[in-house]
């Protein structure tokens, strides 16, 4: 015989070991199996209980659960009571046991004995099925109007149940449910409310059948507000503060969209908003859902006024819980009326700089939406300056959403540049790269704020010398001094108000010098800063020498694309101004996007023909994206190739790539008829005419349409054809050809070169498409040919980039191709993405049936983010001739 529950339970917390209490369950749970072997009814119940108590401790008990279903099935209540509890605990709706049950619960339900039926109503609202919904469903209905109080209260939940199995059988329990309304018992009436809110919920028609109940539910809410003191309703002195809250959740379901049943409710509304004490937190609860409930109706002003007036005492409230429910409803009424909630702006932005990091960034998103015409020099302020002190995870989307302030709500042109860069002082590596192009794009086209700017980011530069992180702005400053440098030197730019400082044309040359000193700054700078000393070495005529002194030392750099580029400089520097100057000039204004397009919401990039780039990464190593902020700045970094995808609307420029090719600027410009912009200074040493062809609109960087042509590519004459051969433009003279002598000025069509044979040289390779894009996750393709006299191979560039607010981690990139391909693929560059950086793999396959089956590709992603494992699997669509 088994011991008793009791008995049980002490001996199992007498264990001083798991593995004595696993013998212990293993001993009691063999003789609770011989009991229910011999049939030893009198100890079924028993049993049945003890089998709970193991379930709960985690151990298995299936093996015991047809008792609880012959328990279930005699008469004796108490049996039955621990037969319907074990099959509440033991079973859920996935197990087929329940099916056996059906008959005896149809029973029960019509027993005479009101607590048998209540046992029968419990275990359908806990287990039911939809096909025990559809069976029992005639008899749960009838319920609804029983006499007893106890049994229509649970009747009311059990259909709760019934409706979200199976929502067909909702309009059997809409006159019940309208009959229980009125119900004086304060359990049915809280079970009636709850069955009609998931009724409109299912479908809007029950919400204009249960409209015209709108002056019963005003009148018993009315009564709770006024009610004396009852000790079995009172919760911290308010009377049933639960069915005032189911009250209010359904009076603002029912108020929506109708203005009669919303004035009918309007002054029981205030009434509760005004008399509700919230010093408790059952007050607080009560005063929340009236407040949802007046912004969720078609409340008047003056009592939305009130509902934002109770928020903005939630925002002083100590409790974080509070205080978070507060900001998440005033970001719903910003929508409803901003006015009322501007005049808590104060307190809203003094939750920014709380120390829990859920309410930060609930304030920080009320905040983007308070920001207006009129407060938008106060908000950039606070915002700027809680900048400096924020977690590094806020810091990244914190910029861009700045950035897009200012560009959307600057009152002049003077106030956006100043604030532009005190944000890139502050934000560093993490003002993203599309922000700074667009701040250029902003500068050129801005000619009496040149010089202004110049100086306020020679300033800014000047000063952050010694921070590693901010090599975004020392980018931005390079590449206005150098185009701008003589107007900031220039007494005549100064401007009224300006901060007086006198800059020398030596100290321009001395500050792109130490960027090309510095150990820490990235490459992608470099080439900026020296592209810049070559531009104001031909317009600072003192600093001449000294611009070619930086040249030299430049030159005897170890990296190889710095050395080009100085060695190629100093070529043009020998030649004389009569090269170096026009080729050198200040470049037009770039074409300003409209504020829509500039700063539309996350994801754009692609849908609107936008440059798609990622943040650079903080730290003084390296800036992340900054090779392709500012890649190929004069044209001359091959390696960066430009994108363009099929319909003229994928792939983006970089950010300042491709500047002097890529922007409309001004009329003049070559361009062929297909739209690939034609650089009348490309090719110095290939013989490309230096005449304009017929006259086009040069192609906009930010359309994504054809590549633009690389300006000052192929200086030495190495790299690929600026037009194919048969398109090339046959020049009569070239007035810059052969600049280091020994090349024809007018050479023949050049033969297609094996890139590979040049050192360094990068494989040719196809504009960028897109092979993944999903949840903030964008993978991107660019494929090349290695070896021309072997298409067969082909090798793909992965650049995965998140666009998301979350960090991935763990990311893992695998690919599979058909059998006819073999696929190598080189480690990638990091298992982790931040916020608005990238992470790139080498793929090489081979195709051993190319020209006959085109390459294909399936790829799968694994990453976390924000905690959750996220694994997808795409198909890639290649480009035909691959």
């Amino acid at each position: 015989m088994s011991t008793r529950l009791r008995e049980l339970i002490r001996s199992v917390r007498a264990c001083k070991t798991a593995a004595e209490e696993r013998a212990l369950v293993a001993k009691e749970s063999a003789a609770i199996r011989a009991s229910l072997k011999d049939a030893e009814a009198h100890y079924s119940h028993r049993n049945v209980a003890k089998l709970m108590y193991l379930h709960m401790l985690g151990y298995p008990t299936h093996w015991g659960q047809m008792e609880c279903v012959t328990l279930i099935a005699r008469a004796s209540f108490p049996e039955k009571r621990i037969g319907y509890l074990g099959l509440m605990v033991l079973l859920d709706e996935r197990q087929e046991v329940t099916m056996m049950v059906t008959n005896t619960i149809k029973n029960d339900l019509k027993h005479r004995n009101h607590f048998i039926a209540g046992l029968a109503l419990c275990a359908l609202g806990n287990i039911c099925t939809a096909e025990m919904a559809r069976d029992v469903a005639p008899e749960v209905a009838s319920l609804l109007h029983s006499k007893n109080s106890y049994v229509r209260k649970k009747a009311a939940l059990c259909s709760v149940r019934i409706v979200k199995k199976v929502p067909d059988l909702a309009d059997e329990f809409v006159p019940g449910t309208s009959e229980l309304l009125s119900d004086r018992h304060h359990g049915v009436l809280l079970c009636a409310v709850t069955l009609a809110l998931e009724l409109c919920v299912l479908d809007q028609a029950h919400v204009t059948h249960f409209r015209k109940h709108v002056p019963v539910l005003v009148k018993i809410l009315m009564s709770l507000i006024r009610a004396g003191y009852s000790a079995e309703h009172d919760v911290g002195g308010h009377a049933d503060p639960f069915l005032q809250v189911k009250l209010l959740r359904l009076l603002a379901k029912l108020g929506a969209g109708d203005a009669d049943a919303s004035d009918a409710m309007s002054d029981v509304l205030a009434n509760v908003a005004s008399n509700t004490d919230g010093s408790k937190n059952a007050g607080n609860a009560i005063l929340y859902e009236a407040v949802n409930a007046i912004i969720g109706t078609e409340s008047v002003g003056g009592l939305r006024v009130l509902a934002v007036n109770i928020l903005g005492r939630f925002l002083g409230n100590k409790d974080n819980n509070i205080r978070y429910v507060a900001l998440n409803t005033l970001a719903k009424v910003v929508a409803v009326d901003t006015q009322a909630v501007q005049r808590h702006r104060h307190t809203i932005v003094e939750c920014v700089k709380d120390s829990d990091v859920t309410i930060r960034r609930s304030a920080l998103q009320l905040v983007y939406a308070l920001v207006n015409d009129s407060n938008i020099k106060t908000l950039a302020k606070e915002l700027l300056d809680y900048l400096g002190v924020a977690d590094v995870e806020f810091k990244s989307d914190l910029t861009r959403r700045i950035a897009q302030l200012i560009t959307k709500y600057a009152p002049d042109r003077r106030w956006h540049v100043d604030t532009m860069v005190e944000l890139l002082s502050k934000g560093g590596s993490y003002v993203a790269e599309e922000e700074a192009r667009d701040f250029i794009v902003l500068i050129t086209n801005s000619p009496e704020l040149q010089g202004y700017a110049g100086r306020a980011l020679f300033r800014a530069a000047f000063e952050s010398e010694q921070h590693s992180n901010r090599f975004q702005l020392s980018a931005v400053a390079a590449w206005v001094l150098g185009e701008y440098g003589d107007a900031v030197v220039a007494q005549s730019t100064r401007l009224q108000g300006e901060v007086h400082t006198v800059i020398a044309e030596a100290d321009v040359v001395k500050l792109l010098e130490s960027i090309l000193g510095d150990y820490h700054a990235p490459t992608a700078v470099k080439q900026v800063a020296i592209t810049a000393l070559a531009k104001l070495g031909t317009r600072f005529k003192t600093q001449t020498s000294a611009v070619r002194g930086a040249m030299g030392k430049v030159g005897t750099s170890a990296n190889v694309e710095l050395q080009q580029r100085a060695s190629e400089f100093c070529g043009i520097f020998d030649r004389g101004p009569a090269l170096a100057v026009p080729l050198l000039e200040r470049l037009p204004p770039f074409v300003m996007k409209s504020k829509e397009a500039l700063h539309g919401v996350a994801g754009r990039g692609k849908h609107e023909g936008t440059a798609v780039h990622s943040a650079p990464g903080g730290g003084g190593g390296t800036a992340g994206g900054v090779g392709d902020l500012l890649g190929d700045f004069a044209g001359l970094d091959d390696s960066v190739p430009s994108s363009a995808a099929a319909g003229g609307t994928g792939g983006g420029a970089d950010l300042l790539g491709d500047l002097m090719a890529g922007y409309d600027a001004t009329p003049g410009y070559a361009a062929t008829p297909t739209g690939a912009s034609v650089d009348p200074l490309a090719d110095l040493m290939g013989g490309v005419s230096m005449q304009p062809t017929t006259t086009a609109t040069a192609a906009d960087p930010f359309a994504g349409g054809a590549a633009a042509a690389d300006p000052l590519g192929d200086l030495m004459g190495t790299g690929a054809p600026l037009l194919a051969p048969q398109t090339r433009p046959q020049p009569a003279a070239d007035p810059l050809a052969d600049l280091m002598g020994g090349i024809a000025a007018t050479p023949a069509a050049p033969p297609p070169m094996n890139a590979a044979a040049f050192d360094g040289a990068p494989p040719a390779a196809t504009p960028s498409f897109i092979a993944f894009a999903k949840d903030g996750v964008e993978v991107s393709f660019v494929c090349a040919k290695p070896d021309p006299m072997d298409p067969s191979k082909t090798t793909v560039t992965a650049t995965t980039v998140n666009r998301g607010g979350v960090p991935l981690l763990g990311y893992v990139l695998q690919a599979a191709v058909p059998k006819t391909m073999s696929l190598s693929m080189r480690a990638a560059s990091g298992d982790s993405i931040p916020a608005n950086g990238t992470v790139t793999q080498r793929l090489d396959v081979t195709n051993s049936q190319h020209g006959t089956k085109a390459l294909a590709m399936r790829l799968r992603l694994a990453w976390n983010a924000g905690g959750a494992a996220v694994v997808e699997q795409a198909t890639v669509d290649f480009p035909p001739g691959l």
